[in-house]
């Protein structure tokens, strides 16, 4: 029996391997193992890790790694703690394949591990671009020490093989997002206003802001542009938390001031992945930078209005409205999203470009194929 770990360390992240690492814990050839980490262990970040235990996986690890500080150096001091951690980690849970999402540093450190302990690692969403975060150079770093990937689209599999890559090691199974949607049992509008305590009953935002680590100097005036710009239209602004990376702190200062002042205005740690797509579902248009609204929102044919250089070099979708950091822009968009017939009437007509929903069971077929032999898996070779 193989057994596949699965290091999870965002509340986003485990929402796309969700199904991937339930087809996995109910294969009978595969044994699933599962490390969380990062923000999941946080109070502050909502404590994310009783959602898991909530959906029934067994967790064999908690790596508490967090360091709280303003000082960049915070996170490299995480990175530190989770290194020693996670290497104790693999000593005693001997892994067969690490399986990563994505390119955050929690991830970075877990493929370090491995590819150090010379165990084969299986990269889902490698391919993908943002150029104006550290994810990119994290992302691309984690390509060449994995030795399976699942990238998200066919376009981020030629890039993968661009970079070097042998094709055979390349297999396009989709985004996990469009999985997460069509296999999820919405909430009715009513639920949903029951259990967040709102009632949708005007124009509703749903927000996403996340740092953008290469711009981390222009944080405070970016959210600023962003409350001053959503303030100019009459509606329900629902905030969720951002990520734990250095300068969320100044986001999170910002907003919660925000919903103090507004009573329209509500702040949500963590939604969970039902709550939060079920709210998307009926949301006017999500605003921000989170690859949600590049990914997911599209399924659901929801306008989105993408801010800044974050998600830059990601593919796109009609639903997309790019707006740079000033009020002006963002307002535009915005009145674009929700008043223009025009843009609207061109959502019913989109096709989706990230698969149709079969990502994990694309996976697990690939992972129970898998030969384990070091020279044909771990001996890479440059696809020049």
């Amino acid at each position: 029996m193989k057994k596949i770990l699965v290091v999870t360390g965002t509340r986003a992240e485990y929402g796309l391997l969700y199904w991937t690492m339930k087809r996995i814990d109910e294969d009978k050839d595969l044994e699933l193992q599962l490390v969380v980490t990062g923000s999941h262990l946080v109070s502050d970040y909502g404590f994310t890790v009783n959602q898991i235990k909530s959906d029934g996986f067994k967790i064999d690890e908690e790596i508490d790694m967090i360091v709280s500080s303003g000082k960049k150096s915070a996170v490299v001091k995480s990175m530190g703690l989770e290194l020693i951690q996670m290497s104790q980690t693999f000593d005693r849970l001997k892994p067969d394949i690490l399986l990563i999402l994505g390119d955050r540093y929690e991830t970075f450190i877990a493929a370090t591990c491995a590819m150090i302990m010379n165990i084969p690692i299986a990269h889902m969403n490698g391919g993908e671009s943002t150029e104006g975060a550290l994810d990119e150079q994290i992302r691309h770093a984690i390509t060449k020490m994995a030795h399976i990937h699942f990238p998200g689209a066919w376009y981020y599999k030629e890039r993968i093989i661009k970079m070097g890559e042998e094709p055979w090691r390349v297999h396009n199974v989709g985004q996990a997002g469009v999985e997460s949607i069509k296999r999820l049992e919405f909430m009715s509008k009513s639920e949903l206003e029951s259990d967040l305590g709102i009632t949708l009953d005007k124009k509703t935002f749903l927000i996403t802001y996340h740092p953008v680590t290469l711009e981390i100097n222009d944080t405070e005036e970016q959210v600023e542009n962003l409350l001053e710009s959503i303030s100019s239209f009459d509606a329900n602004y629902i905030f969720t938390y951002p990520n734990v990376d250095f300068g969320s702190d100044i986001i999170v200062k910002k907003l919660n001031r925000f919903v103090e002042k507004n009573d329209n205005a509500y702040m949500f740690y963590s939604l969970g992945q039902k709550r939060y797509l079920s709210l998307m579902k009926y949301v006017d248009v999500v605003i921000g930078n989170s690859s949600s609204g590049i990914i997911e929102a599209p399924i659901l044919r929801v306008p989105v209005v993408n801010i800044g250089d974050r998600q830059k070099g990601r593919l796109r979708n009609t639903n997309i409205i790019d707006a740079d950091y000033k009020k002006e822009s963002i307002e535009k968009a915005i009145e674009k999203a929700i008043f223009s017939s025009d843009f609207k009437s061109k959502l019913n007509s989109m096709k989706n470009i990230y698969g149709e929903g079969s990502t994990s069971t694309q996976i697990v077929d690939i992972l129970k194929k898998t030969n384990l032999n070091k020279k044909e898996l771990l001996y890479k070779k440059l696809n020049y």
